[in-house]
């Protein structure tokens, strides 16, 4: 979960995961939205993929990137797994 956070951290990488909400693409299509290098995409990318919050296929030449979206079910259940315990410690406090 650490490695998912740290690549959240990033705002060019949580821009990367908003543009492929849209669909799949390889790093050349994804640099388009971007004014940084392509080296520095790569690199966002490879954070992503690290993270496990991508997914990506060869495709001849290309490589094709994609979300994650078990990655993304797995954060959302950690999400309401904190938050209940919140509203539990929350509840237990009224009775005292």
């Amino acid at each position: 979960m650490n490695k998912v956070f740290k690549a959240l951290a990033d705002p060019t990488r949580r821009k990367i995961l908003e543009i492929l909400v849209n669909g799949d693409m390889t790093a050349g299509d994804i640099a388009k939205y971007f004014n940084i290098s392509k080296p520095s995409i790569s690199h966002h990318l490879s954070m992503l993929k690290n993270a496990e919050l991508v997914l990506w296929e060869k495709d001849g030449q290309n490589i094709i990137y994609s979300l994650n979206t078990t990655a993304f079910q797995d954060i959302v259940r950690w999400s309401f797994n904190i938050l209940n315990k919140e509203g539990e410690r929350d509840e237990r406090d009224k009775d005292k």
